[in-house]
């Protein structure tokens, strides 16, 4: 039940790990939360897959967040006669609307939303950033380009065009439907792609209907600049530095990088670091020596969790690459260095009294003998203010609610627990004693805090601190009713 470190491990499923004994093995190897990319499958693909996951959660008792990653609007061009086209560095070349097959001169973009928006001196990126091309002229239906990187392009390539919002929602007609696909299934998270602005999370979020948690996907400039807005509308945030790297020079990701952590950090919502952590696992039983660096540097910035993608989901050691992530964490955080950086990055936020009582608790615990800081609540918004502090010792988020102890599943030193109703305030301190000895957090002779709040399944009411004794004897004797 108790993973022995604080980072959380998101695992992508994929043709590589799609079957139960390899799913119950990342589990097993430490994935906490699993990732399901609507890019790829179908959607009977990923209904077995959650299936798998569910049956693994019952199995074990251990609840396990599932997050659906919707594919976005995918801007491409068109075919080429040929097949593909080498582009000479000072050429011209140009994309129009035309749908004629394209050739060394021209080719067909069919977005006319990205010729609405170009401007003279953008530029546009072909193939991950591969290609290079500075718009000379544009109108309505063109943009004729001087090549500045030269390339093979070929069908069908991705295209990025880094300088300007474009006038794209952020969810397609695809995504729309996979949206409310994932949530009929009963996903946890929902991780937006390309996002551009706070109005495409609303949006999002207006769709979900409460039924998923919304997680924004930063990868392209203009979310960089707009980041404050699309974080206050946001459940949590993926920082992934795949697109960042293509649209931004990538110099410019790794302190990007720590922005958006200690910005999501701030204000208590998790945040992952995504995109090609330990690549080379996807061919190689080792990593390289850079990538753990990679993976490490994550875990000291405080990142809530730290992904795996084609490693898990295509590659050729899926479970081996879980187990380097948890074994690399397992290491940094049993370094003394680790808790001088976590606690020299700290926000101190003092706006509410369940600010006041969460930094409390983390005080108390790291100046006494406490074993635990166990939260109630139902939204597990206390949960992620708890996780905010980064303790020195375990939290405990306990919920009534199974979707909500899925939820918190993605927060940083969080062991999720479903416990029953409780109505009384003596009835949650027995409660969280007994899962602390459960899951071996304490003995019966030490002490944990407990926050929650009275009344009881209310929203937003946390405003109780106690610490307790982890025998249930003087409880009752403290608590005689």
């Amino acid at each position: 039940m108790r993973r022995l470190r604080n980072v959380k491990i998101v695992a992508t499923l994929g043709p590589a790990s799609s079957d139960e004994p390899t799913i119950r093995a990342l589990f097993e190897a430490g994935a906490d939360v699993f990732r399901l990319n609507m890019s790829h499958g179908t959607h009977d693909d990923i209904r077995g897959r959650h299936t798998i996951i569910r049956k693994i959660e019952a199995d074990t008792g251990r609840p396990i967040a599932i997050l659906a990653d919707l594919q976005g609007p995918k801007l491409r061009v068109g075919v080429f006669a040929n097949g593909s086209e080498e582009l000479v560095e000072g050429a011209k070349f140009r994309m129009d609307l035309t749908d004629a097959p394209g050739n060394v001169d021209r080719v067909q973009l069919p977005h006319p939303e990205i010729f609405a928006a170009l401007e003279q001196g953008a530029s546009l990126l072909v193939n991950d950033g591969k290609i290079r091309l500075k718009v000379d002229e544009c109108g309505p239906d063109f943009a004729n380009c001087t090549v500045t990187v030269g390339g093979t392009i070929s069908n069908r390539k991705g295209v990025n065009v880094p300088d300007v919002v474009l006038p794209l929602a952020a969810l397609s007609t695809k995504d729309r439907a996979d949206l409310e696909f994932a949530c009929e299934l009963g996903v946890d998270w929902l991780a937006l792609s390309f996002v551009q602005r706070a109005e495409d999370v609303t949006e999002a979020r207006a769709l979900a209907r409460g039924r998923a948690a919304i997680l924004s996907k930063i990868e392209k400039p203009a979310a960089v600049k707009a980041y404050a807005e699309i974080l206050a509308v946001s459940d949590g945030i993926m920082v992934a530095r795949g697109d960042l790297g293509v649209e931004l020079p990538v110099q410019a990701v790794p302190p990007i990088q720590k922005r958006l952590v200690r910005g999501a950090r701030a204000a208590a919502k998790p945040v992952i670091v995504a995109t090609q952590m330990l690549e080379s696992m996807i061919e190689s039983p080792v990593p390289t020596r850079a990538e753990v660096s990679d993976v490490a540097t994550a875990i000291y910035e405080g990142a809530d969790a730290v992904m795996l993608s084609a490693e898990s989901a295509a590659g050729q050691y899926p479970v081996e690459a879980v187990t380097t992530m948890n074994n690399v964490a397992l290491s940094v955080e049993s370094d003394p260095t680790y808790r001088d950086v976590i606690e020299a990055s700290r926000s101190v936020v003092r706006k509410t009294m369940a600010d006041g009582i969460v930094s409390a608790a983390r005080e108390i615990a790291e100046t006494t003998d406490i074993k635990a800081i166990c939260c109630f609540s139902q939204t597990g918004n206390t949960v992620a203010l708890v996780a905010r502090e980064r303790p020195r010792v375990p939290i405990l988020g306990l919920t009534p609610l199974i979707a909500t102890a899925r939820r918190m599943c993605l927060s940083w030193g969080t062991t999720c627990v479903v416990t029953g109703e409780q109505d009384r305030f003596k009835g949650a301190v027995i409660a969280a004693v007994r899962a602390a000895l459960k899951y071996g957090f304490a003995t019966e002779k030490d002490h944990i805090v407990l926050t929650a709040g009275v009344p009881f399944n209310v929203q937003g009411t946390t405003n109780i601190l106690r610490i307790a004794p982890c025998d249930e004897r003087l409880i009752y004797k403290a608590d005689p009713e």
